[in-house]
């Protein structure tokens, strides 16, 4: 990929995040509701996340007009160009539901398959996540790097939960038996910026199940460039599975414990 174009679709991540955030941010319905439900009837969708992410595609329609597409809320176009983009206009939409502050828009480019732009924009908190492959890992344009790692008995793990009742029960075992081995869990609601906080020293480790490639693929490039490792399976990429980031350290105790723990299925 030349520079030229991994400029280009960086400013245009940005741009869009930008533009989606500040709509998300100060246009919300004093009575915002449920617009839609997806996989049960507390997986909802608000008319701002409708919004957003037609004013992304809308502008990347502009910018780009022979990209491909994928979006969260049912955006999706093949494109000519070898670039794709992912997006979830709205990552942590229970939070912004409920005007909690873990919530972000998150863009992220592929080229030929493989991701090269990641931007996780998050207007509650005031910071803008970015990186380029190959080119490092910033928050607010200040380089950003995950902490030395930890014993596992010391590390901070955020996790996330599925909305189908099944795969809750499975996730809710999994965590009482990390609990006891770890220094503490955390859940923000919100994938993107559970990795961002991987890659910015705030949790020393991630996991969760059943994350789609809008939730995770900003953020993994995010994390993957402030030198955390990411992966599913031992041996197998992040995915819709197991998602897990980690410090290099953490990483290799925490991987194969959630594996024998059985994270990866329902």
């Amino acid at each position: 990929m030349s520079d030229p174009l991994r400029s280009e679709l960086l400013d245009v991540a940005l741009e869009a995040a930008r533009k989606a955030g500040e709509l998300l941010h100060g246009s919300r319905p004093a009575d915002l509701g449920v617009a839609a439900t997806k996989s049960s009837s507390i997986d909802v969708v608000t008319e701002m996340d409708i919004a957003a992410e037609k004013l992304i595609t809308g502008l990347l329609a502009e910018r780009r007009p022979h990209d491909g597409v994928l979006g969260e809320e049912g955006a999706s176009t093949e494109g000519t160009t070898g670039v794709r983009w992912i997006v979830d206009p709205l990552d942590g939409t229970v939070n912004y539901l409920y005007n909690l502050p873990s919530w972000a828009v998150s863009i992220a480019a592929q080229v030929d398959g493989e991701t090269v732009v990641g931007v996780v924009a998050s207007p509650p908190r005031g910071e803008v996540h970015q990186a380029v492959l190959g080119g490092g890992a910033l928050r607010n344009g200040r380089p950003v790097s995950c902490r030395p790692s930890p014993p596992l008995h010391q590390a901070l793990v955020g996790t996330g939960f599925s909305y189908t009742r099944d795969r809750r029960v499975v996730q809710g075992r999994i965590v009482a038996e990390l609990l006891p081995r770890v220094r503490d869990i955390r859940r923000s609601g919100s994938a993107a910026l559970d990795l961002c906080d991987v890659a910015g020293g705030r949790l020393d480790g991630y996991y969760e199940r059943g994350t789609q490639p809008w939730d995770h693929a900003a953020g993994d490039l995010v994390a993957r460039e402030a030198g955390a490792l990411t992966g599913g399976r031992p041996g197998s990429p992040l995915g819709p599975d197991l998602a897990v980031a980690a410090s290099p350290g953490v990483f290799a105790e925490l991987q194969p414990l959630l594996d024998e723990l059985g994270a990866w299925r329902d």
